[in-house]
């Protein structure tokens, strides 16, 4: 038997180093960009790195006189099968990136940025009966919901002074940096608890909001401001149309797990979820009336200071998927013709059944203060504020409401 040479398996590693050096330092350093950027899928990763430890273990192999020329061949056939599986791998996991998704987290919220330019900011017919002056807009700082955005941007536009509030501000020079953020529903309750926004813009809190306020010594005060439908939505190709609330309930807690259970196809059902505490996971909790939930699907992803890590997975547009959202932001902020709402109990979501209360989830969306427990409601202290949240109750503030696409409360 021939003795494995450890002098060539080294010579075969340096030379294997050297050329992956030169063959591949374009490769590498497109791949170091991607992961600085953290956008790199894992599915990449996995086959890169397949690749190239099939190809180093061959060439140490090759190199060495360890194998005949049987061997030699098994080997190359081995390399070959590598690069192709990683190959049918890869391209996997592009066709799997290249389905539709619905994710408010990658919305492109400057174009609702008040008295920007070309803003797509709802507006009033003419000047707004109330007013504020720069020492009242400093004071009062806003936040919520990436949903409800566009609503709270248009409050602004009629009633702070005219100026540039970027959504992010760092590095900006704006004397309004700062005032107006929208850091989702999660990390504005945890805003607002720590006192950091003055109101913010969001449907009802979870369980864990809740008991996070309490804990923080502070209590939440709901002021209604609009109605909204909270919906349930699958491929066009999916050929149910509509499910009862049980049914909801039965998919979201595993007892149906097949379309054909509920008259479509012979599929198996993707249930889609949302992080916890965000506003639409939250509205799906309360529907479940204490049902366990069954663990959301995950995604990986490559971020450069978490590395490989895992979310939950944002709504991808498979024939199969069943996914949720507020009807707003499925219909008017991420508009795909690829998706279809789905009917409950009989009921489209409209502005009409959301108004009248014959859409089965219809739920009010609120403007929220917080003051320390004991405390009176902010409202009553604070002349501005209750003077802010009267005008959105009022007329004016209901108009923008319904402009920027939500149904509007009664006014009276």
């Amino acid at each position: 038997m021939m003795r494995f040479d450890w002098k060539k398996a080294l010579r075969a590693v340096a030379m294997a180093a050297v050329l992956m050096a030169v063959l591949g330092g374009l490769g590498w350093f497109l791949f170091l960009i991607i992961l600085l950027t953290g956008v790199l899928p894992v599915y990449a990763v996995w086959a890169l790195a397949a690749v190239y430890a099939a190809g180093l273990l061959a060439l140490i192999l090759l190199n060495s006189d360890y194998l005949g020329p049987r061997g030699r061949r098994a080997v190359g056939r081995c390399m070959l099968c590598v690069c192709a599986g990683a190959a049918i791998y890869a391209a996997w996991g592009a066709w799997n990136d290249s389905i539709p998704t619905l994710d408010d987290r990658s919305l492109l919220l400057e174009q609702y940025e008040p008295f920007a330019e070309n803003t797509l900011a709802a507006r009033l017919d003419g000047p707004a009966s109330l007013r504020f002056d720069d020492f009242t807009v400093r004071r009062l700082k806003l936040d919520g919901a990436t949903a409800l955005y566009p609503v709270y941007a248009a409050f602004v536009q009629a009633v702070y002074p005219e100026g540039d509030y970027p959504l992010y501000s760092a590095g900006s020079d704006s004397p309004y940096a700062g005032i107006v953020r929208c850091t989702n529903t999660v990390n504005a309750y945890d805003r607002l608890v720590r006192r950091e926004a003055d109101v913010i813009f969001a449907a009802a809190p979870s369980a864990d909001q809740l008991a996070q306020a309490e804990e923080a010594g502070m209590e939440l005060y709901f002021t209604p401001i609009g109605q909204e439908a909270f919906v349930f939505f699958v491929n066009t190709r999916n050929p149910v149309t509509g499910l009862t609330v049980e049914e909801i309930r039965g998919i979201y807690s595993g007892s149906i797990t097949n379309w054909s259970q509920v008259g479509g196809e012979n599929r198996s059902i993707r249930p889609f979820q949302r992080a916890a505490n965000s506003g639409s996971q939250s509205a799906l909790e309360r529907l479940m009336d204490g049902l366990p939930l069954l663990e959301p699907e995950q995604e990986d992803r490559i971020s450069a200071m978490d590395g490989i890590i895992q979310q939950v997975a944002s709504y991808r547009n498979y024939q199969n998927a069943i996914g949720f959202s507020f009807r707003y932001y499925a219909t008017e902020m991420v508009t795909s013709e690829e998706i279809r709402l789905l009917a409950l109990d009989g009921v489209v979501p409209t502005p009409e059944t959301i108004r009248d209360g014959t859409y089965p989830l219809s739920s009010c969306f609120y403007a929220v203060t917080a003051a320390p427990a004991g405390l009176p409601d902010p409202r009553e202290t604070d002349p501005e504020l209750d003077a802010f949240l009267d005008w959105i109750c009022g007329p004016e503030g209901q108009l923008l409401v319904a402009r920027t696409g939500y149904v509007s409360l009664p006014v009276g």
